[in-house]
């Protein structure tokens, strides 16, 4: 499974000369915990969550402390570039699925942009693959299906059972006159790189966490 599979595409981005607070809004607004930031050419320049847009931005009240502070303060960073995070972590279009989400478990991160070609294309969060994981079984036992067909040229030469996305596919034994040694060395070899093809193809379908032929 590839990330473009399961990305979500319409990406609310900021640019670096937004105002922070703006930014801040949206977040709030959208529910989103962070937005990419992007160029003209749509290239990421960073990323500003809202740990950001938090930092230094909330004024001590006066009424709760004892110590009383007459100077002006700093001001914070009033744009997106003051307080984005340069260095990103980005993965491809083409990525697998499965190594995104030890990235995620590894460095505790919760989305990341998706690039294709140096410029944004998409989004991808822990929820998408979640979300991915929770396909309907039969739903996914169905894409299985299809593609097995497809492959194979022979509708109903397999069947498939999906129960929590472990995909179990067979296919009958025919009982057949014994062959001649050579021309069954030849059907062992060949039924060998079809269940392997299977198997493949299996794996590529949205929500299959396993598969058994």
């Amino acid at each position: 499974m590839q990330v473009s599979e399961i990305m979500t595409t319409q990406v609310t981005t900021v640019a670096p000369d937004s105002s922070a607070k703006s930014a801040g809004q949206v977040m709030a607004a959208r529910g989103f915990a962070a937005l990419p930031v992007v160029d003209g050419n749509h290239a990421v320049m960073g990323i500003v969550a809202e740990a950001d847009v938090l930092r230094d931005r909330l004024a001590q009240d006066p009424r709760l402390h004892l110590r009383r502070d007459a100077g002006d303060g700093p001001i914070p960073p009033l744009l997106v570039r003051g307080v984005m995070t340069t260095a990103v972590r980005t993965v491809l279009a083409t990525a697998d699925v499965a190594e995104l989400a030890n990235l995620f478990l590894d460095e505790g991160l919760r989305s990341v942009p998706v690039l294709d070609d140096g410029r944004l294309v998409g989004i991808v969060s822990r929820r998408d693959v979640l979300r991915a994981l929770g396909r309907p079984d039969d739903e996914i036992g169905r894409d299985v299906l299809r593609l097995v067909d497809s492959y194979t040229g022979r509708p109903g030469a397999w069947s498939v059972a999906v129960s929590e996305g472990v995909a179990s596919l067979s296919r009958p034994v025919a009982v057949l006159p014994e062959p001649p040694a050579e021309d069954a060395a030849v059907a062992q070899r060949d039924a060998a790189v079809d269940v392997e093809a299977v198997r493949t193809l299996a794996r590529t379908v949205p929500g299959v966490v396993a598969v058994r032929c």
